[in-house]
Order: C-alpha cells, then structure tokens, then sequence
C-alpha cells in the first residue's frame, strides 16, 4: 500500500499544481478555487496523517493478520479474487465513512477532512491524524473471509488513489457515469455544509451503495463548503483535535453515564435538550418548514 501512495504522490502534486494554475485562469460560476492559508493547513494535515499512518500501520497489518489467521474461506490470490475484493472493498469503505459521519466518536477522527471552506485538490490531503487508529476495524472482515492482509491495503491505496481526483470544482457531470461511480459532483455533495448536503454520498469508488443504502443526494444547489460551524482556524493541530476536545468536554459535563455513552456515541450535534441538532434532526426540521405552507 505504501508503495502505490509513494509512486502516486509525484502524480498528487503535478495535478495539484496543474489546478491552481488553471484556477487562476477560469473558474466555474461559484467556485472558490485556492486560498493559500487553508491549502498549507491541507498539506500540514496530509504530512502529518503520513507520520501517523506509517507509525500506525504494524497495529493495522497485525490485526489482519490475525484475523486472517481465523478464515472463514480460502479465496486465493487470483484474478476472481480481485476482483470480488475491489466490490468488497468499497462496501467496508462505504461503512467506514457512514460510521465516522454518523457517530461522533468517529465524527472527531474525520471532522478534520471536512473543515475546509474550498473544495479542490489540496483538499484531499487534508487528512486525519486519528483514522489510522479508528479505521482498520472496518476492513476486519475482508481479512476473516479470507482475503490477504496484502489485498486489502493493496485495495485501499487503490480506492484512495481514486478519490483524489475527485477534489475539484473544475469538473463538471460526468453523464452516465454519475449513475455508477463516485464523481467530483457528488463527492462536492458530501463537502457540503447545506443542511440537505449533510451526512450524504459516502462512496469510495462506486455510488451504488448510496443509490441502494438510501444516503444519495444528487447536487442541485450551489455547494457551500465546511461544517455546520466552521472553525476558522488554520492551525494544523486544532483542526487535528478540535472536535476531540468538544465531545469530551461535552462527556465530562454530562448528568450521567448514559448521557456520557450518548454524547460519545450518537450522532453529531445531539444534545439532551435539543440545544443542538443532528443534521437528521435539521433535515426534518428543513422539510416540516418547507411543508408548512402546502399544509395550511
């Protein structure tokens, strides 16, 4: 896996260089091209995900090994092999990235990568310092079914490979492949902060799961980039541990342990008093609002 990330990084940084040039030259209605300040925080936190990846990564190769080592099947490295894992992979991918939307445990390892303001290729590095902790229990059962530790780093760079490209504005529909794969539209859907944006498209290669698990929203309106409340900050480390600091001090203020486990473990944005909402809860409340009228 490491091997496939360092000989695309060359590819990464040519690509990246080539759109700010280009965005420099014409830019979609809308678009919000490069803003150095929040580009040099993106590489900071692509740099410092590497450091951590690559401190991290014995934990990750020893878990799957050990599953590995309990099979349940002996699938073989050949090219039905591959294949099945490719499918396989995104749909563990899929989970991985639902789970670090929708619980705010996870929330605090992924919030990092959405807290950018503009949407383009340097976007894509601003990665976590925490998911290479959180993350590895997800492909857990690719290694049980049978599938080689080594397959399924090897389908990750792959699949993370993929996503890079689809960090930017200048790329407009893709036509019939926006019925298969995970394009630069939708992928621009999931960076929304829009409350009808929220929690959507959490594809890796292909949107079918979306399509089939109910979370895909096409993009309609303009996209505004960030979070529900955005940081504005570009210091790498509290876009790193901002929202780690917020969920336990929010933990340590509860008036129970079950109030402890709910903070922990509900989604984003829930309070016991309704204070603050869940982008479910703002999504109903956006419909009931916008309903109000044909009712009366």
């Amino acid at each position: 896996m490491s091997q496939l990330i360092a000989y695309a990084t060359p590819v990464f940084i040519a690509l990246l260089l080539l759109e700010v040039q280009l965005t420099k030259r014409r830019l979609p209605p809308g678009a919000k091209g490069y803003e150095r300040r929040d580009s040099w925080a993106s590489l900071s936190m692509g740099l410092g995900n590497v450091v951590v990846a690559a401190l991290t990564k014995a934990f990750a190769i020893a878990l799957y090994f050990a599953a590995y080592r309990l099979r349940f099947f002996e699938i073989g490295t050949g090219a039905a092999a591959w294949l099945l894992l490719f499918f396989a992979e995104d749909f563990c991918y899929y989970w991985f990235h639902r789970f670090h939307h929708e619980v705010r445990f996870f929330w605090a390892a992924h919030v990092n990568h959405h807290s950018s303001r503009y949407f383009n290729l340097s976007t894509a590095l601003r990665q976590s310092w925490t998911t290479p902790l959180t993350g590895p229990i997800f492909w857990l059962p690719l290694a049980l079914l049978g599938f080689h530790p080594f397959m399924i780093l090897t389908a990750q760079a792959i699949s993370l490979i993929y996503q890079f490209w689809i960090h930017t504005e200048l790329i407009g529909r893709l036509g019939p492949l926006e019925w298969v794969l995970n394009t630069p539209s939708h992928h621009r859907v999931h960076h929304g902060a829009n409350v009808e944006y929220l929690d959507r498209n959490y594809a890796g290669i292909l949107i079918v799961w979306d399509r089939l698990f109910g979370s895909f929203e096409p993009e309609r309106s303009p996209v505004d980039y960030g979070l529900s409340k955005n940081i504005r900050t570009f210091n790498p480390l509290q876009i790193a541990f901002h929202e780690w600091r917020a969920m336990f001090r929010d933990a340590l203020r509860a008036g129970s342990w079950r109030e402890v486990a709910r903070y922990l473990w509900k989604p984003p944005g829930w309070s016991p008093d309704g204070s603050t909402l869940t982008a479910r809860q703002m999504q109903v409340q956006r419909r009931a609002f916008r309903e109000a009228p044909a009712a009366g």
